[in-house]
């Protein structure tokens, strides 16, 4: 039931995700290339060609009535739903993958010694705490001094980063600062950019002109929302891609926060592209940084496969056979990796990945070495209490042929 409940919970979040962000895109985009008209109610439009037809978007403060009046034009759709169902599954996933089921762990007793529950406190208390930071930031200082706004909103968001590296595990640190912008961005939704269209079609339904500071209020937000995009969906992705939080601790919070800064500069280079000849050289030079960045970050492991970093002392033989490895395996790694486990908190055999036979293993050796011995990130918070010892046994054994005979 866990696994279908995943299952579903993850199938309508990417939808809504899709729709949510391609709302985004698209809105943003006409707005910064409709054809400007000289009328006192239109603000531009634009010709768009699509599935096999012309189509006209006009951008208007609403109908007029043959004797001149304002009024509400009928049908109106509204954009709101996408957003909140994908706030909803998402909040879903973290109840269903961190708290209930404990299908992924909180905590990592190598970056901090503190219980599940300590774990949810932290994580749940820096999400609400976030967008509730931001929302008063932005009301009381924002209206005002934008830039002040922007700069502190930038120094709570590293702080947020530093304290979730420096106390859960890599990959929930990770989710839970997508998950913070994310409220974040649901939030401007909800609080900020919907009450503006309710008080645009009261004020049309009234008879009068709507107040520009709400309008102005909700674009920012709207814009606000249109950076965080694309560092969002890079966090979300990032549980499949464990070698960015491999290092653990306050070295996992440079490559989160290079992947925010990332996707923020190459959606502002987007979104500035129409009027900014040579984008692409710059869009090009903001692939290059972030991935030189990233390469950089990702090579400041703090261990060298010695034993080193825990003070134990490593003995590896100067033989090790397939029997060494394959004990080390059945102890540490066959508890969830089998057709039969015996541990199924984190689902039933985690990736389809199974150990059950000699050719099995050999089949994955590459894998077991990515994940056991260089980014260390099997078994999850070292669940089986695999020592350096045996780490090492199966780099050796792996580096020496990975032979099953």
């Amino acid at each position: 039931m866990t696994e279908l409940l995943d299952l579903i919970a993850r199938w309508t979040h990417v939808i809504a995700g899709i729709m949510w962000v391609g709302n985004s895109m698209l809105f943003n985009w006409l707005d910064r290339n409709l054809s400007t008209r000289n009328e006192t109610d239109v603000y531009g439009d634009i010709w768009l060609l699509h599935s096999g037809g012309f189509y006209l978007v006009e951008k208007n403060k609403g109908e007029r009535t043959a004797e001149g009046a304002r009024r509400l034009p009928t049908p109106l759709h509204w954009f709101k739903w996408q957003a909140y169902t994908t706030w909803l599954t998402g909040a879903a996933l973290l109840l269903i993958v961190y708290y209930l089921g404990g299908r992924a762990l909180i905590t990592d007793p190598a970056v901090r010694s503190i219980t599940a529950n300590t774990g949810m406190a932290v994580a749940l208390g820096t999400v609400v705490g976030g967008w509730a930071l931001y929302e008063i930031l932005w009301r009381m200082v924002g209206a005002r001094w934008p830039a002040v706004a922007g700069a502190l909103s930038l120094i709570l968001l590293v702080d947020a980063v530093v304290l979730l590296t420096a106390t859960l595990s890599g990959r929930a640190a990770y989710l839970h600062i997508g998950a913070m912008l994310g409220t974040i961005m649901a939030g401007n939704v909800a609080l900020t950019i919907m009450p503006s269209q309710r008080e645009l079609v009261a004020a049309l339904g009234a008879g009068r002109e709507p107040s520009q500071v709400i309008a102005d209020r909700a674009k920012t937000r709207s814009i606000h929302n249109n950076y965080i995009t694309f560092p969002v969906i890079a966090l979300m992705l990032s549980a499949h891609f464990p070698s960015l939080y491999a290092a653990g601790g306050t070295r996992a919070a440079l490559p989160l926060l290079t992947l925010i800064a990332a996707g923020a500069a190459a959606r502002h280079v987007m979104n500035i592209r129409f009027a900014f000849a040579r984008w692409r050289p710059a869009l090009g030079a903001v692939i290059v940084v972030s991935l030189t960045l990233l390469k950089f970050e990702l090579g400041l492991t703090p261990w060298a496969g010695t034993g080193a970093s825990s003070g134990e002392d490593v003995v590896v033989p100067d033989v090790v056979t397939f029997a060494d490895a394959r004990r080390i395996i059945d102890r540490r790694c066959a508890a969830c990796h089998s057709q039969t486990p015996s541990d199924v908190s984190l689902g039933f055999m985690p990736a389809g990945v199974s150990y059950d036979t000699p050719e099995q293993i050999q089949a994955l050796a590459l894998r077991i070495r990515e994940r056991a011995t260089v980014a260390r990130t099997m078994p999850p918070g070292n669940k089986t209490r695999i020592t350096e010892t045996e780490r090492a046994i199966l780099k050796k054994w792996i580096e020496s042929g990975a032979s099953i005979r």
